[in-house]
């Protein structure tokens, strides 16, 4: 059981470390450039980070190769 659960918090801790090492870097850029440039407003971490799933699943290509 010990197993399991260590298991589980490392999955859970690495999910939550690449969602900060990706939407971290993505919420400082869109709010330095978007609101000057486009008259957009700020976002917040979770926004960039639902941004950042949200494009992951808008424009991701599939490496399976279709006969």
């Amino acid at each position: 059981m010990e197993k399991i659960l260590t298991g589980l918090a490392t999955i859970i801790g690495g999910l939550l470390l690449i969602t900060l090492l990706l939407g971290w870097p993505l919420m400082l850029l869109w709010n330095w450039l978007m609101p000057t440039i486009f008259g957009l407003p700020i976002i917040t971490f979770w926004q960039a980070a639902g941004l950042n799933f949200l494009t992951g699943i808008l424009f991701n290509r599939s490496t399976t190769k279709k006969d």
